[in-house]
């Protein structure tokens, strides 16, 4: 009972806190920003702490009175050492790698603060997922997963970090509401036709190292393949020689909205699958979408610029609005 009444007591404490309203990172916790109130543990001992004064004091017996005595310092002094483990302690920046629609999202929380004191112990929690983070000469970092529902922009609200430390007794906690949102990729088409022809010259090539013919002889580097190195040509230069091969290069692939007659998410879906399927294949591709176009191009670069675009298209709803 008296678990739950204090849960409930610090989550009525939390509607109220610093801060209201997101904040740009970093934001740094001082006295106004920290809250404590005693555990379970905590209340328990302020109760038996009661008991024994108030027994000390009826039978005059002075060893249980100092014992009490001590004891209440000793709490008393957990209550300051609980908030001096998040005074000064700054959270200087959420982040996390973006993921489909439906996958849990590993977010991290980078903390910093004085090296000069240790800092441990720190509880972190956000969305339902909690992590511990201990800081090393001033910086730690607590990883989270939470998960994912809709691509777009996706607001974390608010980071609790709190500590219980050094003995149990009293719970210090501060809130920290970053306003940067983190971006969820559209969930891929599970199965998708495959990728649409290319378009353009198909009669261009390139240098790639699994090539059939061979371009040209370049020096060596590191990493080459000893199956690569042209030993003769080397003997007589006296350095490492390496055939360059080429291959013919595909045709760039166009991957355009308009073509699509399909409902507005199951576009983005399938769309999204084909950007993956383009980069696992190695081709070149340009994502044609209303009022924007992407491309040609490939790499871990363009493809998140292509899910990017992706994600963050108005739903089929705001664009009928905008319509209308």
């Amino acid at each position: 009972m008296v678990r739950g009444r204090l849960a409930g007591l610090r989550a009525r404490l939390g509607s109220l806190a610093r801060p209201r309203a997101p904040e740009p990172l970093p934001a740094s916790f001082d006295r106004r920003r920290i809250y404590v109130l005693p555990t379970a543990f905590g209340a328990f001992f302020v109760a038996l702490l009661a008991v024994m004064l108030l027994g000390a004091l009826n039978y005059n017996n002075n060893p249980a009175l100092l014992l009490a005595l001590l004891l209440a310092g000793a709490g008393n002094t957990s209550l300051f050492a609980a908030h001096l483990q998040l005074s000064g302690l700054r959270v200087v920046a959420v982040d996390a790698e973006p993921v489909p629609a439906g996958a849990s999202m590993v977010v991290r929380v980078h903390l910093r603060a004085d090296p000069a004191r240790s800092r441990r112990g720190l509880r972190l929690a956000l969305g339902g997922g909690q992590a511990f983070a201990s800081l090393v000469e001033g910086a730690g970092e607590a990883r989270i997963a939470i998960p994912t529902q809709r691509r777009g922009l996706l607001h974390v609200g608010r980071v609790k970090v709190s500590t219980t430390r050094p003995l149990g007794i009293a719970r210090a906690w501060a809130w920290a509401w970053p306003a940067e949102p983190l971006l969820v990729y559209p969930r891929p088409e599970a199965d998708a036709p495959p990728l649409p022809e290319g378009a353009g010259d198909a009669s261009q090539a390139r240098l790639h190292p699994a090539g059939d013919d061979v371009h040209h002889l370049r020096a060596y580097r590191r990493g080459d393949s000893r199956r690569a190195i042209a030993w003769k040509p080397s003997a007589r230069r006296g350095a490492l020689l390496v055939r360059a091969y080429e291959q013919p290069q595909g045709a760039d692939v166009v991957l355009d909205w308009a073509t699509l007659g399909l409902a507005h998410e199951h576009r983005i879906c399938r769309l999204a699958r084909w950007v993956d399927d383009a980069e696992r294949e190695g081709r070149r591709y340009m994502l044609q979408l209303p009022r924007q176009e992407i491309g040609p191009g490939r790499g871990a670069v363009h493809r998140h610029a292509c899910l990017r675009a992706l994600a963050l298209l108005p739903s089929a709803t705001d664009t009928v609005a905008g319509h209308g």
